[in-house]
């Protein structure tokens, strides 16, 4: 008899699992989040260590700089983890209570009510934050999780799954409600990609070559997430010491965030003043700049400093100190190349001409569209949503940071006295 794969066992124990996690009540969820975060704070140490031999073999592999911060365990961001837990139990139930209720024509009461989405698979890369973020929202849902993490973080996401549902189990959780693929290969990727009836959702959390292959491949159906090509336009009007703060933030705070800027649009009728004073607060950032015509002019100096730029910087993502500048005509062409070379993440015009900004907030199409305020903002905690599990960029189901609603699906309840149709 063949030997049943990693991928298919943890598969069907976690719809095994996720039959009973959907019957505990919101408080007993809630408690099992809480011993989830006390864990990580006890098994701190456990945590760290893994980490740290993580983080050796990524740095011997020559890792970026930005990959390696998102990697990266300490004290502090285990204590942020634990807190984002404790968060999200103090959260209301998003499986209490009904969305809907109504009598119909023939006399049958219908009650729309929430309900988990059964079993939810999540493939990301090195970010084992993401492991406690995936396994908490769906604990908080009524959900079983199957964690598919990245081979740089391995021994991270393998050590705190173990912690979390070891942690989750002992508080009252199914057994398997929380688990994490060991096998690192693509092929256990692929094979978690065809549990069509087992796994109800996939959820892609990385780079655009992981979230294409999902989208293209998976049998399971996927919740596309994460691709930020995110612009910052700045139109005639903009308050130009207002411009240089937000794209300073959006570019500079982290750069190898989803939400961080990766290009910036001028306006032409500002270029000449703009341009100079822009540059010089990238380059002293750090920031490598690729820039047209009309952006090296504007250099001065420092033109040899500026990349020049192709129509694919248009549209790349860079995930580092690096970042497009173009120059465009007015309002119109800033919506047009936004939307074509955009990935409908985040999107921001700083502009003090209302219209200006409507038409933008109005025509751009993207998940998040911002005036005058930083991209950075698009995440789930910072929308008041709890812990994420990922930035959705498609329209069906969820849009945007999802946080527990998005996590949960519906079914329709009808009580009769006898009628037929």
């Amino acid at each position: 008899m063949e030997q049943m794969s990693e991928v298919m066992r943890i598969a069907l124990q976690a719809r095994e699992a996720a039959k009973g996690l959907g019957l505990l009540s919101g408080a007993q969820r809630d408690a099992i989040l809480l011993a989830m975060a006390d864990a990580l704070e006890t098994q701190q140490e456990r945590l760290l260590s893994a980490n740290a031999q993580d983080m050796e073999a990524a740095r011997a592999k020559g890792t970026p700089a930005p990959l390696l911060d998102r990697l990266m365990l300490d004290a502090k961001r285990i204590a942020g983890i634990a807190n984002a837990l404790r968060d999200l139990a103090a959260l209301s139930d998003p499986l209490a209570g009904v969305l809907e209720e109504r009598v119909l024509y023939n006399g049958i009461k219908l009650r729309k009510v929430p309900v988990p989405l059964g079993v939810v698979g999540m493939i990301y890369e090195a970010r084992p934050n993401v492991t406690a973020d995936a396994a908490g929202l769906c604990i908080k849902t009524g959900n079983a999780c199957i964690l598919r993490g990245g081979s740089l973080a391995l021994r991270s996401n393998l050590s705190m799954a173990k912690v979390l549902e070891d942690a989750a189990v002992a508080a009252g959780a199914p057994v398997n409600c929380i688990q994490a693929i060991s096998d690192p290969s693509h092929a256990a990727t692929d094979e978690l990609m065809t549990l069509h009836g087992l796994v109800d959702v996939l959820i892609p959390r990385g780079g655009a070559g992981l979230i294409q292959h999902c989208v293209m491949n998976s049998k399971v159906p996927v919740i596309e997430t994460g691709v930020g090509n995110c612009h910052t336009y700045v139109h005639a009007s903009a308050d130009q010491d207002m411009a240089l703060s937000i794209i300073r933030n959006a570019k500079c705070s982290r750069p190898g965030v989803c939400n961080a800027c990766e290009s910036v649009l001028v306006d032409e009728a500002i270029a000449g003043a703009f341009l100079p004073r822009l540059i010089d607060m990238l380059l002293a950032q750090g920031v490598v700049i690729h820039g047209d015509e009309r952006v090296i002019a504007a250099a001065g100096d420092a033109a040899n400093r500026i990349i020049p730029a192709t129509t694919d910087d248009w549209a790349r993502e860079y995930l580092d100190l690096e970042i497009s500048i173009h120059v465009i005509a007015g309002i119109q062409e800033a919506i047009d190349h936004v939307n074509r070379y955009g990935t409908k993440h985040s999107e921001c015009i700083v502009a003090a001409d209302q219209a200006a900004c409507e038409a933008f907030l109005t025509q751009i199409d993207a998940a998040a569209v911002y005036a005058n305020c930083s991209t950075r903002f698009t995440d789930g905690g910072e929308f008041g949503l709890g812990a994420e599990i990922g930035i959705s960029t498609q329209k069906l189901h969820a849009r945007g940071p999802m946080g527990l609603q998005a996590m949960t699906s519906y079914k329709y309840q009808l009580q009769g006295e006898g009628q037929i149709r």
